[in-house]
């Protein structure tokens, strides 16, 4: 193993290169704010058929488990709203769909590129245009110059072209070692308002619909109560260089696009955000490790190459590809609420919109990323 200061120009060049290394990856371990063994909240979803909501837990082959702390999809948006703001901003084209009072950011679109705020805006005829240029000869130019982090972190055109694009950057945060907890509560109201008379009637039914409204007392015995992690928190983020390196055009008139989308994803590779996840589940590094973070290139032979990044440089680096790609237009534009109902009337009464493509009912199918959990408590 060997280890290279990066100097991102110089080593875009290579990694480029059609014998370039698999890909980059990056360790971090982190610890509760409150210390060591202290008691986290991760993420929870929804139960089998409906059932009760859960950790995303697995038991390993030595008896340990392993907890999901923040999914890839639930990191992706956190990185995403980064090129909002300065000097990132400038590195992408800062495109807003106005649906009346509310004004929303692409890079804030549930499935980016193939989101329906997007599909339904004078942005959609460019947008299709741009997948198919994608899925039928490879070429990302049309896509970057509109949502060039959708390169990046991925999207599924699932309602129209069926184009898929794959995540060149993937991180997710994982426990190991995991001792998983219940809590129990109960709520009791100030005043027993059924013995008052305040409640008329005392059938199950009424009953019911008085606890709901927060008329009775109400226990919860036995509901999740966090996890103590015994061994590490530990991120894991890799970018696909792999994948990177087939975004077209092949050859000398694609470079500019590649070198593009590298550097927005080591913008948001070696950017230390903060880790504030959710109500009870804020990390930091772990300073007891030194470091307390590993960065390495990984070759297809399985060698690795340490790594010593430098955002400050990497920025530098996006920029200057930036400049060199040209960032496309920065547009404010409408919602098209007129084409949305209308579509809406068309699939309630069965329909499939020729040259739309659009096949699949709302929701039906076209899970990417930000459809995931993403850590609310």
């Amino acid at each position: 193993m060997m280890e290279t200061k990066t100097g991102w120009s110089e080593l875009a060049e290579k990694w480029l290169k059609h014998d370039g290394p698999a890909a980059v990856v990056c360790r971090e371990w982190l610890v509760p704010v409150e210390g060591r063994y202290s008691i986290i909240f991760p993420p929870t979803f929804a139960g089998e058929r409906g059932g009760d909501s859960k950790y995303n837990v697995d038991t390993l082959a030595d008896g340990t488990k392993s907890v999901l702390i923040d999914s890839v999809g639930a990191q992706a948006n956190r990185m995403e709203p980064l090129f909002k703001d300065e000097p990132y901003a400038k590195l992408v084209p800062q495109i807003v769909i106005k649906a009346g009072d509310k004004a929303v950011s692409l890079l804030d679109a549930g499935h980016r590129a193939a989101d329906a705020i997007v599909r339904y805006s004078p942005l959609a005829a460019g947008l299709r245009a741009a997948f198919l240029e994608l899925r039928d000869k490879g070429d990302a130019r049309k896509l970057a110059k509109l949502a060039p982090t959708s390169l990046v972190f991925g999207a599924w055109d699932s309602r129209d072209t069926e184009t898929k694009i794959p995540r060149l950057l993937g991180s997710t945060i994982r426990a190991y070692g995991a001792e998983l907890l219940t809590r129990s509560a109960q709520y009791n109201p100030p005043i027993d308002y059924v013995a008052a008379g305040f409640v008329d009637g005392d059938d199950k039914e009424t009953l019911a619909a008085a606890s709901s409204l927060g008329f009775r007392h109400a226990p919860a015995a036995g509901t999740l109560g966090g996890v103590i992690v015994r061994k590490e928190i530990r991120r894991e983020v890799v970018l696909s260089l792999v994948a990177l390196r087939a975004l077209g055009p092949a050859g000398e008139d694609g470079a500019p696009l590649r070198r593009y989308i590298l550097g927005l994803a080591l913008v948001a590779m070696t950017y230390e955000r903060p880790f504030a996840l959710r109500q009870g589940c804020l990390l930091v590094r772990d300073a007891d490790r030194t470091p307390s973070w590993e960065w390495e290139t990984v070759a297809h032979t399985g060698t690795r190459d340490t790594l010593t990044p430098d955002h400050d440089v990497a920025l530098k680096f996006a920029q200057e590809a930036a400049a060199q790609f040209e960032v496309g237009d920065a547009k404010s534009i409408d919602f098209d609420r007129k084409g949305a109902n209308a579509a809406i009337a068309h699939a309630k009464n069965g329909g499939t919109k020729k040259g739309g493509g659009r096949k699949r009912s709302p929701g039906g199918g076209a899970k990417t990323e930000k459809d995931e959990d993403n850590g609310s408590a």
